[in-house]
């Protein structure tokens, strides 16, 4: 496995693997209804390359294959993190986030906060990250319930 910053060219492939994630592994845990709210078959590509371009964005990729992706915010927000379907728990996800918390130490970021899913809530607390709340939001008429974690990265 190897670790990169975000091409443009990636885009498509990136897209292909939150679909795919969300709608094999994220069903678990919410409704088919929900997850087609959450990972639209028709997504606006223009958005994503916009939010990955303006953003600190690293790729996973093994044999030329993305397995997996994490975007940081300047203000230290994890916005899209996703490990394709078929690599979920083989550590894909810790090697981005310990990519991520360089990136976010060196932008001088003494938190890091994100919005996990009921699935990815485990994974972030396993890595040092607390829950600050539970909520409930709306996505395509669907609502959801989700997770705010935060972990601090302070040095020293």
């Amino acid at each position: 496995m190897r670790l990169r910053k975000y091409e443009i060219a990636d885009t498509e492939e990136m897209m292909k693997l939150f679909y795919d994630t969300v709608h094999e592994v994220n069903i678990h845990d919410y409704t088919a209804e929900q997850v087609d709210a959450w990972a639209p078959v028709n997504m606006d590509i223009e958005v994503w390359v916009k939010s990955l371009e303006s953003n600190f964005t690293y790729v996973a990729e093994e044999n030329g294959k993305i397995i997996g992706f994490g975007e940081l915010e300047a203000n230290g927000h994890i916005n899209r993190f996703y490990c394709h379907k078929d690599f979920q728990r083989k550590g894909v996800g810790k090697k981005i986030l310990e990519q991520i918390e360089l990136k976010a130490k060196f932008l001088g970021v003494e938190k890091l906060f994100t919005e996990v899913s009921i699935t990815a809530k485990p994974f972030f607390e396993k890595q040092g990250f607390i829950v600050i709340k539970k909520q409930e939001i709306e996505r395509r008429g669907q609502k959801f319930i989700n997770f705010v974690m935060e972990k601090n990265i302070k040095a020293g």
